[in-house]
């Protein structure tokens, strides 16, 4: 890991506990999160003792909109990976495709997590709260790979911006950093970086990016309702704001020229590629000597970039869920002593 990845490891039982108090406590409360105990990157509470009827469990899946293939034994023989990389998630919105994300977790493992910014969308969370059942499973499905060894390192984008004041630290086994160089395993050096950087929009013009930000979100809301019809006939995920959004000419140039000003960044750094989010738009591509990454997003393209033990870097796409892409057959499960209540919306 290079000097940019080097993060100050905050110990809850050392002297350092009231420091991490009052950030987190800042911290969600820039976010709308409440207190710091209903915060999603927390310490685990104990858990509830009293062992709950399995109609009870069932009903709170129901309730909860998760199915109960996402809330039973993980699945035991998961996809291995060197690195993952996850942006654009957006946790908080009715968008994220929270259950799609928790079925790929569970189903993929890695010795080094990046969460490349916009993880949890405090915009839409200032206006208003919305956390459900899914989105609280897939945090602490996050952290749960933290405690099994995963280095999970999260790089904010404009979303999430408010953790960029805590660069440096550690919450709950999660080293925030406000931009890294990942070496593959042939020995290649990417700059990491959610990339919002080079919007001009964001940049200089936030009041626009909010509004356009609601205008996205309501494009979502009917990509959701036409996703559950898709749903009731058996159809994969379809991205309809997607497919608009690639067949409209500004947008097209917008993410050309966003493209290429990330690219000739990375060139100017001397890095061999460069490893983003912000557009949500998935691609792998050379521009100019320098490889161009973007890890796409999950509230659209619902798409990961992966790292092999050889250095090889692909695109993977979870449109199904896993008992869809293997027909309905049953996956081999292992007893997990360190079960969360997923359920527990936050």
């Amino acid at each position: 890991m290079s000097a940019h990845g080097r993060a100050w490891r905050v110990d809850v039982a050392d002297k350092d506990k009231t420091l991490l108090d009052t950030a987190w406590n800042r911290l969600s409360t820039t976010l709308a999160f409440g207190t710091a105990k209903e915060g999603p990157f927390m310490p685990d509470l104990p858990a509830d003792t009293s062992v709950p009827r399995k109609r009870d469990q069932s009903r709170r899946a129901r309730r909860g909109g998760l199915d109960d293939r996402l809330t039973g034994p993980r699945p035991k023989h998961r996809k291995k990976h060197r690195t993952l990389f996850l942006s654009d998630i957006h946790l908080g919105t009715p968008g994220c495709k929270a259950d799609l994300l928790l079925d790929f977790l569970r189903h993929n493992d890695a010795e080094t997590i990046y969460l490349v910014g916009d993880i949890i969308d405090g915009w839409r969370l200032k206006r208003s709260w919305y956390w459900s059942a899914a989105h609280n499973a897939v945090v602490q499905e996050i952290l749960r790979k933290a405690r099994k060894g995963a280095s999970v390192i999260y790089v904010p984008g404009n979303h999430d911006e408010a953790l960029r004041d805590y660069t440096g630290l550690n919450f709950g086994g999660v080293d925030v950093i406000g931009e890294m160089i990942h070496e593959t395993a042939d020995g290649r050096r990417f700059l990491v970086i959610h990339g919002d950087q080079f919007d001009s929009v964001v940049k200089y013009a936030k009041w626009l990016a909010h509004l356009g930000d609601r205008a996205y979100g309501a494009a979502l809301a009917l990509n959701n309702w036409l996703h559950e019809i898709r749903r009731v006939f058996g159809l994969p995920y379809w991205s309809l704001s997607s497919y608009l959004k690639h067949r409209v000419k500004n947008a097209v140039e917008y993410i050309s020229s966003y493209e290429v000003a990330v690219a000739r960044s990375a060139r100017e750094r001397g890095v061999d590629g460069v490893i983003c989010g912000h557009i949500h738009h998935a691609e792998i591509r050379e521009m100019d000597g320098v490889l161009y990454c973007n890890d796409g997003d999950w509230v659209e393209s619902c798409t990961a970039l992966t790292e092999d033990d050889e250095g090889m870097l692909s695109i993977v796409t979870w449109h199904r869920f896993s008992w869809e892409q293997d027909g309905g057959a049953a996956h081999e499960t292992e007893v997990d002593d360190d079960a969360s209540a997923v359920l527990n919306a936050a």
